[in-house]
């Protein structure tokens, strides 16, 4: 028996709807005077991953769906198609009231990161893996980007042996979606991550033709019993070659 087949372009629509729509709750969150720091952070957590699930779950059932705030129950293990989501990346930038926070709505097709759609609301922005715009020329020169508050020291060394700038920011999507808007060239990351950290950025960087890979050079694979997935890189694909090469040489 073949596998159905599905309207991938609806699905993009729908994450990218539902990603913009999880960006508003969180503003009305933060301009409602109620919340503030971590409070701000769990409130809008909750909010959005509410959002999130209930309109996923109404609107397609017979899909899979894991969420950073939602606990897994295995069933999603079974399905070929999963929509991994992170209601709120950069909860802390989010608290503090800066723009570097982004929303995650990502499909998963047999572990291939396929439709996604970053929001970063505080810059009035959706990046979609169904709209990919042409890339800006490189930097010069290069621009790496790292954690704000702790740079991974394989980042940092491989931007020295490239002669990378280093641009601290914060959020992972808010990090990825700076290389496919041009702001940046290199995002590697070597500090921890989940699934829902990078599969939506994954699908829109990929959909843009940026490399996206494990730091061994391993494919991005989702869906997994563990949604541990500690490393990645994201980067132009100009430079791929330079970097895993000083990657090699650390």
């Amino acid at each position: 028996m073949s596998d159905p087949v599905y309207d991938l372009a609806a699905d993009a629509a729908l994450a990218a709807e539902l990603a913009e729509e999880a960006g508003r709750i969180l503003l009305d969150v933060r301009v409602s005077g109620r919340f503030e720091g971590k409070a701000m952070g769990a409130e809008g957590d909750h909010v959005a991953n509410a959002y999130l699930v209930e309109a996923l779950m109404a609107q397609r059932p017979d899909d899979g769906l894991l969420s950073e705030e939602r606990k897994c129950d295995g069933s999603r293990l079974d399905k070929s198609r999963v929509w991994i989501v992170d209601p709120l990346d950069g909860t802390r930038e989010y608290g503090e009231g800066r723009d570097d926070w982004a929303v995650h709505v990502a499909l998963a097709v047999k572990g291939v990161a396929t439709v996604g759609a970053v929001a970063l609301p505080g810059l009035g922005l959706t990046l979609r893996s169904d709209r990919p715009q042409p890339l800006p020329p490189l930097n010069a020169p290069l621009r790496m980007l790292v954690s704000r508050s702790r740079p991974a020291a394989e980042a940092v060394a491989v931007a020295q042996t490239l002669g990378a700038d280093l641009v601290p920011m914060g959020s992972a999507g808010a990090k990825a979606m700076a290389v496919v808007r041009g702001e940046a060239d290199i995002y590697l990351h070597s500090g921890g991550q989940y699934e829902w950290d990078n599969c939506a950025p994954a699908a829109v960087a990929l959909a843009y033709g940026l490399h996206c890979v494990r730091l061994d050079g391993q494919p991005l694979v989702y869906n997994r019993d563990d949604p541990y997935l500690p490393d990645l890189l994201i980067c132009r694909a100009e430079v791929a070659d330079a970097v895993t090469q000083a990657m090699a040489s650390l």
